[in-house]
């Protein structure tokens, strides 16, 4: 201690005076309170909030339903029980020191009226989760629901360290990735271009996939969902229901690092903001940054997601949502193979193969922000609005192929050089969604009646000002440009008017240089030294009004759903030209379900609902280019099934039948005078089976999977060849579960996870070349190790390392799968 200065020294003892003091201090408040929560039928109740009022200090019981608070001053409390879907109790209690004190709580299941708008966050914690609003529009137990819809929650988000939307996919009944683009899915068979933040409708516009730190669950609503969101999928729609605040204080901070230079940094805070608990909110922020196994792949993400709740009384509650993410990296557009023939191998160039240039980059912004408000104007009747803003920001340069191989002066493919082009744009769309609507509850006699009433208006706009800059095309003899077509565009190489063309070494020389499979190259490069053409994007705007009323109707154990939607859909053809027209398309949009619950646990239901999706304006707005007229796509599916519960609720296990169809699909109609005339296809079919369980078989073991049989074909065309194609990118069969298990006494706080999934053969587009992605079976695995409030992580996805591919378009746009990989993470919970 002799190398301390005085004030050193003074400042040392002072801190050792304030340790000694604070032990003391601690050890005086030595008391502590413990105990367990039941049900009324003896069974224990998880996740129950537990609050002393006079020291504003509370706890969570574990999946045993116990609890423990300890550090107690000894004195006289009132001790506070309430969980979800149960009455709240209270009890008198008094602390001594240095003592245990034991107080059980025995709740009873409470009646009370779930949420119309979601305002509070979900307060489980586990695999299953009970209710959604995305299915009726109003809180509704899923087991009342008479439409499948699976879930992921954050729960299985976190376990298996999820980041992106294309990593939970895998849990999902039915749904299969097409691409690495954003929300770019199959939902039974269908490709999917629809999707849902809180159930209102958002662009799909972007690239890279939507992050996961900000989000409670990943819902798909199989099947058409036109009757309450406007025009949908048929093969279902995926909703991403945001963190919403809690009315108890949780904290924490995850750190991970992995495979691939991956650095992951997360965080979630949560709790009341006064004492009245009027006033809550919610902040989650991450950042990552991370490479990848696929060359110039990776980028940076970060998240920004502030939620406040506003529940002044009874009667109001208002919720406001605020979600900035941004991403900086590369677009994949996948790998490119050698070769565009039948039994191509997939594997002719490695699954790390991508085409670019370390110039290349893509920037992009989601920014959205979300008002409700629910108001209670008697006791039956309720209004309930929602407003949504979002916003998507890009700008992109990139160097990706002209979907041709690179060819000699005589019109020669050469299947190792790819046919190249630049692609710089800078663009922004928003997207409006003003949803409001009457919830009124009343009886007739023995029946049961929740009657909603209800308009949307959905508002999307590309306005002035988005442009690109664009290279392709080959030079012209005199090196003076490019060759073009007689619209004015950069032609493809033409052997018979080779004479127009620069060649050399026997090669017509392209504007982009061809991107040599064998040797690549990765190089800064400058688009300026290409011949460019800039143009305008054009701005694009479209209006959806529409109306909407369902009636949910309780008699005994049978619940029945009816509803309709009148849709008024408005396109903007030469938006914000003088030729400007309006082009609207209207439909009238029917759902029916029923529910039979003979026995608690058990439910059966079946469904009869419709969808809608209306043409472009361009589309049916110029028949002489694109021929028609043609009507909208309009579908429809019958689905059946069961909901059943078991181990004691803990555990939820659905069962859906079905059969959808689509009806006028347009496609390319291959007219070599008139490359932009369409057709439409008669019909498309999908039928199959599902099954999903989620939650826990006991307190320590919590389980997640999903089995699914699907064909999708074409079943009518007026092209007899095309009658059974099945689907690109569309399994006959797939499935996958994850297992977690929880380890007490000796190995009390170690916990294993354990999963897998497969997927069988698929087609791609490119049905010229009959060219298919083969099947694959994955494992994956994870140990878990709590010890007080930090816990430690690693994950092992894809455990043998199998090669695999989730989606392709065709022989230079496949998309594989990512090798064996690993993520080591340490969260502290406070």
């Amino acid at each position: 201690m002799h190398n301390l200065s005085p004030r050193a020294f003074k400042l040392f003892t002072y801190i050792l005076i304030f340790l000694f003091s604070s032990n003391v201090l601690l050890q005086a408040q030595s008391g502590k309170l413990q105990g367990q929560i039941k049900s009324s039928d003896g069974q224990p109740v998880p996740f129950v909030s537990i609050f002393l009022k006079e020291l504003k200090k509370g706890g969570l019981t574990d999946e045993s339903g116990k609890y423990s608070l300890e550090n107690l001053k000894e004195g006289h409390y009132s001790v506070v029980a309430k969980g979800i879907g149960y009455s709240q109790e209270q009890q008198a209690v008094f602390i001594r020191e240095n003592e245990v004190t034991t107080l059980d709580f025995m709740l009873k299941a409470s009646s009370t009226q779930l949420q119309a708008v979601e305002v509070v966050g979900r307060k489980e914690q586990t695999y299953k989760n009970s209710n959604a609003f995305s299915g009726t529009k109003t809180e509704t137990p899923l087991k009342y629901v008479p439409q499948a819809i699976s879930y992921v929650t954050k729960e299985v988000i976190q376990d298996r360290m999820a980041f992106k939307n294309s990593d939970v996919v895998k849990n999902i009944s039915g749904v299969n990735q097409y691409s690495y683009n954003n929300n770019d899915f199959v939902l039974r068979g269908f490709r999917a271009s629809n999707t849902l933040i809180n159930g209102l409708r958002v662009s799909s516009s972007g690239w890279n996939q939507s992050l996961l730190p900000y989000v409670e669950r990943v819902e798909v609503i199989k099947g058409p969902a036109s009757a309450l969101f406007a025009n949908t999928d048929p093969g279902g729609t995926i909703n991403t229901v945001t963190k919403k605040p809690l009315d108890e204080n949780r904290k924490s901070i995850q750190f991970a690092s992995g495979s691939y230079n991956t650095y992951r940094i997360t965080s979630d805070f949560t709790g009341p903001m006064n004492e009245s608990k009027t006033l809550l909110y919610r902040l989650n922020l991450a950042y990552q940054n991370a490479e990848s196994f696929r060359v110039l792949q990776g980028g940076q993400d970060v998240v920004v997601a502030p939620s406040f709740s506003f529940i002044p009384d009874d009667k109001t509650q208002v919720n406001f949502d605020f979600v900035f993410s941004t991403t900086h990296g590369r677009l994949d557009r996948g790998q490119p193979i050698f070769g565009a023939t039948a039994g191509t191998l997939l594997n002719s160039t490695p699954i790390s193969f991508a085409i670019g240039r370390k110039s290349d980059f893509i920037n992009e912004i989601n920014l959205f922000s979300t008002l409700s408000l629910q108001r209670k104007i008697s006791d039956n009747i309720s209004f309930n609005v929602s407003y949504m803003k979002f916003m998507y920001d890009e700008d992109l340069m990139e160097h990706r192929t002209a979907n041709r191989y690179g060819t000699d002066a005589d019109g020669k493919a050469i299947p190792t050089l790819m046919e190249m082009q630049t692609i710089r744009r800078m663009q922004r769309n928003y997207t409006s969604n003003l949803t409001a609507y009457f919830v009124s509850n009343f009886k007739t006699g023995d029946l049961k009646h929740k009657l909603l009433v209800g308009y949307d208006n959905i508002l999307f706009q590309t306005p002035e000002g988005n442009s690109t800059y664009n290279a392709s095309g080959f030079l012209n003899a005199a090196g003076t440009g490019v060759v073009l077509t007689k619209s004015g565009s950069p032609a493809a190489y033409d052997s018979k008017n080779k004479a127009l063309y620069m060649i050399k070494d026997n090669m017509p020389v392209p504007n982009v240089p061809f991107f040599n499979l064998e040797n690549p190259d990765y190089s800064i490069t400058d688009n300026a030294r290409y011949f460019n053409v800039s143009a305008n994007l054009a701005p694009a705007k479209y209006y959806v009004n529409g109306f909407y009323l369902q009636e949910q109707l309780t008699w005994n154990k049978v619940n029945i759903l009816a509803g309709f939607r009148f849709e008024q859909y408005n396109d903007m053809l030469n938006y914000t030209k003088k030729n400007e027209q309006t082009v609207t398309q209207t439909a009238f949009i029917p759902r029916l379900g029923i529910v039979y619950t003979p026995l608690e646990p058990v439910s059966f239901y079946g469904t009869y609902t419709q969808g809608y999706q209306p043409q472009t304006a361009s589309t049916i707005g110029s028949p002489l280019i694109y021929g028609g007229p043609f009507d909208p796509l309009i579908s429809n599916m019958v689905e059946g099934g069961a909901k059943m519960e078991f181990f004691k609720k803990r555990l939820a296990v659905n069962l859906a039948i079905y059969r959808i169809q689509q009806n006028n699909v347009l496609v390319n109609a291959n007219d070599a005078g008139n490359p932009d005339l369409l057709r439409q296809i008669g019909q498309q079919q999908a039928t199959g089976v599902e099954i999903d369980a989620y939650g826990q078989i006991t307190p320590n073991f919590s389980l997640t999977a999903n089995l699914s049989f699907n064909k999708a074909e074409i079943t009518k065309s007026n092209n007899e060849a095309e009658i059974g194609t099945i689907f690109p990118n569309a399994p006959r069969a797939q499935g996958g579960f994850w297992t977690k298990y929880k380890f007490t006494g000796a190995l009390n706080g170690l916990g294993v996870g354990l999963g897998s999934n497969f997927v069988t053969e698929r087609n791609t587009q490119d049905t010229k070349n009959n060219l298919k992605l083969p099947g694959y079976v994955l494992a994956d695995a994870a140990l878990f190790y709590t010890v007080d409030k930090f816990r430690l992580s690693l994950n092992l996805n894809n455990v043998f390392d199998q090669t695999h591919w989730v989606g392709g378009f065709d022989y230079n746009r496949l998309y594989p799968g990512t090798p064996r990989n690993f993520l080591i993470g340490i969260g502290y919970t406070f």
